[in-house]
């Protein structure tokens, strides 16, 4: 099973998920979306999943900093595009699991979806 975490290396929660899955002798893939992006077809994918209030981050530094206007009005097209522009705003981590995703960090969730030693 491949595994892949998404997300940027200052995350509290992303280093959190880190210990938690290399303590656990869990073998994954860290792709950090500052230095890589995101792609398009990647990101449709996880809407069409778990959709994209469950994605967008409203809580982060980089959402709020948004003007007024491109955080009025939000719909799916306007959050995708606003992830794909600044990729930050996805919550973090997103953990591919095989043709799952699991958002944020619950080691309860990421035992039952990967367990571990």
């Amino acid at each position: 099973m491949t595994i892949t975490m998404y997300g940027i290396t200052t995350c509290d929660t992303i280093r959190k998920a880190r210990v938690w899955l290399e303590s656990h002798d869990v073998a994954y893939r860290f792709h950090d979306y500052r230095a890589e992006g995101i792609e398009a077809a990647r990101l449709n994918g996880w809407v069409g999943k778990v959709g994209w209030e469950k994605l967008l981050n409203k809580g982060s530094t980089t959402f709020r900093e948004l003007p007024e206007a491109d955080r009025q009005g939000l719909d799916e097209k306007k959050a995708k595009a606003l992830m794909l522009a600044r990729p930050t705003m996805i919550k973090r981590p997103v953990l591919e699991v095989g043709d799952s995703i699991l958002v944020g960090f619950k080691p309860d969730v990421y035992e039952g979806a990967v367990g571990g030693k």
